[in-house]
């Protein structure tokens, strides 16, 4: 949707003036295409040719719309598209329209769950027309290039459809086959069978693959708490502050921990539990991400851990083991109902009472911290629910700490900044603490010098990018333990982003609007530091005047920040990660990038006509590419 460039206010595409304060607006950036790394769920029945001889047309139609209705179900619920059907076919995708750092997870738990809806299907199909459906299943991750769905053309191409077609032709009945991104993006959360690597149709080479044996219920990563916490005592001693605040005052107290993905909320929160000890009682919910029934899914999850409720549990057993913790039978009605227990349906401001009052019950004896994780996936009323505790709980010792990123802030610029609620928003770790995050996941080995650069360059202070660019370093043989010290392979600078990091960063770019996208596209071209006046040359015309307003935003994002270094006569920034430079360059398509390339040339030599000679390698190295870039694509003219 189109900006105005004077109010700033958001407009419907087919708007020519602004609907706020008139002024006239720019024509929208044409549909585009993109590179996207998405994940291909192909499914296909077997034997069904056989199932027609046994069933007239009517009923085979029946039959196969059941399947194709209850399939469809399961692949939509975990946020899977469906591309299209295939004769007995599915095939999905996920990523589509917008990517999400766990895509791939989402398509390998859909697929599982396609397995055990096919089994009550199956029994449904054979009472009533005496029949079983066998089906096949591959899940592939891969680059593919997508339309833009904003214009209805979603439909992706690429090797990665190719190779989920292929898995599944080679999945034995009910199996599911995940190809080799797939597993090194799930490998934490699945069990799965290596099988020989496959002959596809297609390949020159074998391709890995990996049967499905099942799908963790517990969907976090494994933490690594045996290593200390590196260079975050200030902020511990901050949660630890507000617990003596809110006993002191027998109140609420909220802290919301901000950062980006890995920067180590989740570490930091499990080294204040460790550090209180059993001086606090502590309960934890999680928000999620999608699902239905998600909105008061944090407060479910702790109250079913304060009560003991299992999941095996049966409802009227839950609901003993409820009443037995508040005592008062009203509240209980409405946090029943809140949480899936009771079919009772309350208004909202009930079922905040409700949930008022049983906090309050369990943070009389002695202080309670509640740990809700995640909430920039939080439901609106969520969101009011933890205010209204903030505001309303009394003669309780209640903290509430929140983790969340930063898309937070950005949509609630006030969030936590109410009377007894803080913010702690956590910086990333300096050069040395960087290395001493390794040395600690490395055992305290030594690191040599490229190494160390090569780690501290691309992790820019993320605890998490260290820990996956050193698992996929070592995963490569890039760098190899030899004479008491982590060396470096002479390829280690062919290392590319792993996969798990570049979901994680192409879910954020990818929910960028089209202007923000216009703006970080072509600064990705330039390189890890640009100017200003350089991308303004690069962006659309009918873009440039809001360039400025776009770096902007892009920096409160926390994806790109100026950069000090230059000259105060020009204006230039950075990536806040080359990895986030990286991402951004690799979803343009290729034609795009020789464009770019060509364009930043132009320029630069526009601009730097006396003293040209210093930047020939420069200038050399863009024309290189917007050369490769050509001649792959086709004849060069």
């Amino acid at each position: 949707m189109p900006f105005c460039s004077q109010c700033g206010t958001e407009n419907p595409d087919v708007a020519k003036f602004c609907l706020a304060c008139g002024s006239p607006l720019a024509a929208a950036p044409p549909a585009q295409e993109f590179r996207k790394i998405v994940t291909i769920v192909f499914s296909d029945l077997k034997g069904s040719t056989a199932m027609g001889e046994k069933l007239d047309s009517e009923s085979l139609r029946e039959v196969m719309t059941r399947y194709f209705d209850a399939m469809s179900a399961e692949l939509e619920k975990h946020g899977g598209v469906v591309e299209k059907f295939i004769g007995d076919a599915i095939m999905a995708v996920f990523g589509l329209p917008k990517l999400h750092e766990d895509d791939a997870l989402r398509a390998v738990r859909a697929a599982a769950d396609m397995q055990q809806t096919q089994v009550v299907l199956n029994d449904e199909l054979e009472r009533h027309w005496g029949v079983r459906l066998t089906v096949r299943t591959g899940v592939n991750t891969g680059e593919v290039v997508a339309g833009d769905p904003t214009s209805g053309q979603r439909l992706v191409t690429g090797d990665a459809v190719n190779v989920a077609a292929r898995l599944e032709q080679a999945a034995g009945e009910q199996e599911v086959l995940l190809g080799d991104l797939t597993y090194r993006l799930v490998r934490d959360f699945v069990e799965v069978e290596e099988v020989e690597p496959l002959e596809l149709k297609g390949k020159s080479e074998r391709v890995p693959a990996y049967r499905l044996v099942g799908v963790r219920a517990d969907a976090e990563r494994p933490r690594r708490l045996d290593a200390p916490m590196v260079g975050r005592e200030r902020e511990l001693e901050h949660l630890s502050g507000a617990v003596r605040e809110a006993v002191e005052s027998r109140s609420c107290r909220l802290v919301t921990l901000i950062g980006e993905a890995g920067v180590g909320k989740s570490r930091l929160i499990d080294e204040f539990v460790r550090s209180v000890g059993n001086e606090v009682s502590f309960l934890r919910g999680r928000c999620l991400a999608y699902g239905d029934g998600i909105t008061f899914w944090p407060l479910a999850e702790a109250v079913r851990q304060a009560s003991g409720i299992l999941e095996r549990d049966s409802t009227e057993s839950a609901l003993k083991k409820l009443s037995a913790l508040s005592g008062e039978a009203e509240a209980e009605a409405r946090v029943a109902s809140a949480i899936g227990l009771s079919p009772t349906q309350y208004p909202v401001a009930e079922l905040f009472w409700g949930a008022r009052k049983l906090f309050e019950a369990l943070a009389r004896p002695g202080p309670l911290v509640v740990l809700f994780e995640d909430i920039h996936w939080a439901e609106k009323t969520f969101l009011e629910l933890i205010e209204h505790l903030l505001e309303t709980v009394a003669d309780a010792c209640l903290l509430i700490v929140c983790t969340t990123r930063h898309e937070l802030i950005e949509r609630l610029t006030e969030w936590s900044t109410s009377p007894g609620a803080t913010r702690i928003e956590l910086a990333r770790l300096t050069e040395d603490e960087t290395i001493a995050v390794a040395e600690h996941l490395l055992g305290r080995a030594g690191l040599d010098e490229r190494v160390q650069s090569r780690v501290i360059a691309a992790a820019e202070g993320n605890p998490l990018f260290v820990e996956q660019l050193l698992s996929m370093l070592i995963d490569e043989g890039l760098i190899r333990f030899e004479d008491g010290c982590w060396r470096a392979s002479a390829d280690i600078d062919r290392a590319v982003v792993p996969p798990t990091i570049q979901a994680l960063l192409a879910a954020r770019l990818d929910y960028l609007e089209q202007s923000e996208r216009a703006v970080i596209e072509p600064a990705s071209v330039i390189g890890h530091v640009f100017v200003k006046d350089a991308v303004s040359y690069l962006v659309p015309e009918h873009a440039r005047d809001d360039v400025g307003t776009r770096l902007a935003t892009l920096g409160d994002k926390q994806l790109v920040q100026p950069d000090l270094s230059h000259s105060l006569e020009e204006e230039a920034f950075r990536f806040h990660h080359i990895l986030i430079r990286d991402t951004a360059y690799e979803g343009i398509l290729k034609r795009a990038r020789a464009t770019f390339h060509e364009q930043f040339v132009e320029w630069a030599d526009s601009v730097n006509r006396e003293g040209a000679t210093e930047y020939e390698e420069i200038l050399g190295y863009h024309l290189e590419q917007a050369y490769r870039y050509r001649s792959a694509l086709g004849p060069i003219d």
